[in-house]
């Protein structure tokens, strides 16, 4: 045939293989051999660099195959033939072989990779946007904010000069570069300005509806993760709202209705799909801070069951990262909540997750630790809790998780009795009084409170109850409900160890299950309520019988061996087989 029948075999294996690969579940091996079939033709150079890009690509998605996956994209970005629609597979595979580096963590071949494909970009601007957004997420993963927010702004500027006033927007008219440089390097304070300036640049710009409330998620997202970074639970219930509404809106919008004139408009900051799964995390945070537990559940579900529906079509590295994070806040509403046997089947998950990804283990290893030192509490081995919380002091370098982290290893040395020389140097350097290190209300709070439960053990009843009150003026002030709980329950047991029995018993404290129990029994005891007093036994003998039971089925998960590990990546043997497992040589 001539050159049309040359090209239709082509266009027929792609369209089998597009078939294969659209299937549900996608049929990977199939696909594979049909573009496989393409590349001992010897089709021309544009052909065969596109199908080295499809074959890349569905490898790296779809299997754990990253060698032959980087070999079909390091083919794709050779220098190849001049062809002006050439360009663009060059530039999406420069984009897919850096992804693909920087998950094996090596960032310094993914740097030069990017820059070169930015410097032929110029006349493609979708591609240059895209590759130079690329470049500053990696200097911003490597917390060199000032490379990524000059890289932003020769973004900005490039987009005013394009006439894409969206684009222009969104990375870094000054104020909202300056903004995230702000929320980056934890400056709280200095972002309110800001945030009301940036707020209204996106009310003011008059554009097509699509991207205007994808700027507005852009930025009440932002807005909303700086509220919850400092701890205002209370503060941040307007944005989060006005957050949930925007997403509705987006999602009753169609894309192809309205298409953007500028091609640099087409960058978008994050696909719908996955603004809507970030919207879930973001009312998971506030749920978990907040204490309504129930919701955290009920919004963790929903944006994992998304979540599992993305990753059939799509293996971006950022799903497995929401996935993550939010399993450690629902693994955190486990321990809570008495449920420890599901709170450590969730923390093997989130191990099998950093297995297949070292860049996500390097960026969650000090999390996944603090977890397991939050389980070995729950659980009475406070030895093991010590270790994993000393390992995960040595892996962060983010104050608030090391804030977060000295708080919890102070209340193990409180329980142990016996290491109040620790226990001082420890609360010396989370001291609320002065110099706090971050500027979290919530962890000030909890600071305050672990205070006051020294005090308490130590016999220091009116000191505790200094502490105690400055954590409930905090905890009021902000809805942080479990703290005012907790906080409750230990002034009631203050003045009941002190006889002021009344006092005690207004204290209500509803959602601290086994303490209440007990705590309310001995006080209608003292008062001569017997049968207020049979009811808070009875309450507390049921409570105390789901823990043990609880605790009894944890204990003897094989996944409880975690809690010995404290060097190196996750062990394999102690997880649950049932993650995906495909590999290609058991595909092909």
């Amino acid at each position: 045939g001539g050159a049309a029948g040359g090209e239709s075999w082509y266009l027929a294996l792609l369209g089998l293989a597009e078939h294969f690969r659209t299937s549900s579940p996608p049929k990977v091996r199939l696909c594979v051999h049909c573009l496989q079939a393409v590349l001992p033709r010897k089709p021309p150079a544009r052909m065969e660099a596109r199908t080295h890009l499809q074959l890349g690509s569905v490898l790296y998605h779809h299997t754990r195959n990253g060698d032959q996956a980087r070999g079909h994209l390091e083919k794709a970005v050779s220098p190849g033939a001049k062809i002006p629609q050439f360009e663009d597979v060059k530039f999406e595979a420069a984009s897919l072989l850096s992804e693909l580096y920087c998950q094996e963590n090596s960032v310094d071949t993914a740097k030069p990779l990017l820059r070169k494909a930015i410097q032929i970009s110029q006349q493609t601007p979708y591609w240059h946007c895209r590759l130079l957004f690329q470049l500053a997420q990696l200097h911003t993963l490597e917390k060199d904010l000032v490379s990524a927010c000059d890289l932003l702004g020769v973004g900005a500027e490039y987009a005013r000069v394009v006439g894409s006033e969206y684009t222009r927007i969104m990375w870094g008219d000054d104020c909202c570069c300056e903004f995230q440089l702000l929320l980056m390097e934890r400056k709280l304070q200095e972002v309110h300005p800001l945030l009301t300036l940036c707020g209204q640049i996106v009310e003011n710009w008059q554009g097509n509806p699509i991207q205007k409330e994808s700027l507005r998620v852009f930025f009440l997202v932002l807005q909303v993760t700086h509220y919850l970074d400092a701890g205002q639970v209370k503060s941040v219930k307007p944005c989060l709202k006005q957050l949930q509404q925007c997403i509705q809106t987006i999602s009753t919008l169609h894309d192809d209705e309205i298409l953007p004139s500028n091609p640099a408009d087409l960058f978008h900051w994050l696909p719908k799909e996955h603004m809507c799964v970030l919207v879930y995390l973001v009312t998971v945070m506030h749920s978990m801070q907040a204490g309504y537990l129930e919701k955290a559940q009920k919004y963790t579900d929903k944006a994992l069951m998304q979540l599992e529906k993305l990753k059939m079509l799509d293996c971006s590295p950022i799903l497995s990262s929401f996935q993550v994070i939010l399993l450690e806040h629902i693994i955190m509403c486990r321990l809570v909540t008495g449920h420890k046997a599901t709170a450590l089947q969730e923390i093997s998950q989130v191990c099998q997750l950093c297995q297949q990804s070292p860049r996500l283990f390097s960026n969650h290893a000090a999390q996944l630790h603090t977890l397991l030192g939050l389980y070995c509490i729950s659980v009475n081995c406070m030895d093991n809790a010590e270790a994993q919380f000393t390992t995960a002091l040595r892996l962060t370098t983010h104050q608030e998780l090391w804030a977060f982290i000295v708080t919890n290893l102070a209340s193990v040395y409180i329980r142990e009795g016996n290491r109040h020389q620790e226990l001082y140097s420890l609360l010396e350097r989370i001291n609320p009084d002065h110099n706090f290190p971050v500027s979290s209300h919530c962890l000030r709070a909890a600071a305050f409170y672990i205070r006051g439960l020294f005090s308490f053990f130590q016999g220091r009843y009116n000191e505790a109850k200094r502490f105690l009150r400055e954590t409930l003026k905090m905890s009021n002030a902000e809805d942080l409900n479990r703290l005012t709980a907790c906080s409750l329950v230990l002034l009631g047991h203050i003045f009941y160890v002190l006889g002021n029995h009344r006092v005690s018993l207004l204290q209500p404290c509803s959602s601290s299950g086994t303490h209440q129990g007990l705590s309310l029994s001995d006080l209608n005891k003292a008062c001569g309520n017997a049968m207020d007093a049979h009811e808070a036994a009875q309450m507390h003998q049921n409570f105390s019988q789901q823990l043990l039971q609880d605790h009894i089925e944890a204990c003897s998960l094989p996944e409880h061996n975690l809690i010995t590990w404290t060097d190196g990546p996750p062990p394999v043997q102690f997880q649950a087989q049932n993650g995906p497992t495909t590999s290609l040589a058991s595909l092909l």
